[in-house]
Order: C-alpha cells, then structure tokens, then sequence
C-alpha cells in the first residue's frame, strides 16, 4: 500500500512540474512588444519605415510583433481612429500585456527605435 501512495504521489509531482514548465513556456513565446505602424503605401515617410519594420523583424522575430496598418485604405482606416492618431507614419509601441508604452509621430530612425525596444527589455 506504501508504495501505490508514493507512486501516486510521485505521479502527482510529476504532473504539476509538468504543467508549470508548459505555462512557462506559453508565457515565453508570446512577443515582449508589439510594434504597431500606422501609416500608408503611398506616403514618403512611411515608405522609409517599411525597411525600418522590416529590420526589426529580421533582428527580433521571436521578442517584437511588427504589424502595420495602411490607415488610408477603407479596410484599415478604423485604426487612425482606434489610435487616435493625428498624422503619419505613427508607431506605438505595446508591452507584452498590450498596454501602450510609447508613442512616436514621424520617420523614427532605426537605432532611436530600438533603444525605445531595449527600455520593454528587449535584447
């Protein structure tokens, strides 16, 4: 009888070490931040932060979620809105529990961007 109770207790162990160590790992796939674009094709500014975005996806694909939102089209243009944005290109900038830590208007150059990137303990 001793050994059916270390046995199940052992088992027990066994599967809560299991199921923290899998919390753990869902906990760190997902992004330290979002990196939100919202501008336009068509615009000058926003055409420089395409390769912009595109480092930084190529530097951090598994820490930083690049989307980016093309507010002059009619699918996409509720994003100005939802944003509350006044000119483009804008980037925002959301940790990993999708709360805004900064906002940037205009062309932001790519070391100035990462340096607010390392600030959400990007590395």
């Amino acid at each position: 009888m001793n050994k059916i109770k270390i046995l199940f207790i052992v088992l027990i162990m066994f599967v809560g070490l299991l199921a923290i160590g899998q919390s753990k790992n869902a906990d760190n796939s997902k992004p330290t931040v979002t990196f939100i674009e919202l501008g336009s094709v068509r615009c000058i500014p926003c055409k420089k932060m395409q390769k912009v975005m595109a480092s930084i996806e190529k530097r951090y694909p598994t820490q930083v979620k690049v989307i980016f939102y093309d507010v002059w089209t009619k699918e996409e243009k509720h994003y100005a809105d939802d944003y509350k944005i006044d000119l483009i290109p804008t980037q925002v900038f959301l940790d990993k529990h999708g709360i805004e830590y900064f906002r940037h208007e205009g062309f932001f150059p790519e070391k100035e961007l990462i340096k607010i990137l390392k600030k959400a303990g990007i590395k």
